[in-house]
């Protein structure tokens, strides 16, 4: 009896948690129902430029919150290097942002995997930023922010993504739509 009550505590504790990824699921994509200005943001990359919302106006990018420890991060920076390469003259790009990590560990990352689009180390003030945009904050990684060329969030998107995924929101991100008034 107590092996059944222990095995139906167990199932109640596994549906709660994935009930509340679930929603946490929804509650992003429905946030973005009506697409919100993305933050303003400024940081320097670990190659010494500059980058943020200012360098950026008029671009679509993705600013993806990584950790190179993590292995769904790790599974999906190559297909956004390639993409980088393939739509960068396009006026696209990644940026991505390393939490909860060190900078020789990024670095080392960085060289790689070959990483071309900018790479900043996370601080509070850049992680406040986008946290507004998730329901809890970011609370699991990797998790991407989709800003179009108009400069607003289109999706927040938690978990790894296949490169034809990227693609997809890459090409819808780099169409120029109205700025809503």
């Amino acid at each position: 009896m107590k092996k059944i009550i222990s095995q139906s505590v167990k199932v109640c504790i596994v549906s709660a948690l994935f009930l509340a990824g679930a929603s946490r699921v929804v509650l992003a994509a429905s946030q973005m129902a009506v697409p919100s200005l993305a933050p303003g943001f400024a940081a320097v990359s670990l190659n010494g430029k500059s980058v943020g919302s200012a360098q950026l106006t008029g671009k679509a990018y993705i600013v993806n919150f990584f950790a190179s420890w993590c292995p769904p991060c790790r599974s999906e920076v190559p297909d956004m290097v390639s993409l980088q390469t393939q739509y960068g003259r396009k006026g696209f790009t990644f940026i991505g942002v390393a939490l909860n990590e060190t900078e020789p560990n990024v670095r080392a990352f960085i060289l790689k995997n070959k990483i071309s689009y900018p790479v900043v180390m996370a601080d509070d003030q850049l992680v406040s930023a986008f946290n507004r945009y998730v329901d809890g904050g970011i609370s699991a990684i990797p998790t991407s922010f989709v800003v179009n060329s108009s400069g607003r969030i289109t999706q927040v998107i938690t978990g790894a993504r296949s490169r034809a995924v990227f693609e997809k929101i890459i090409v819808e991100a780099l169409r120029k739509t109205e700025t809503p008034k």
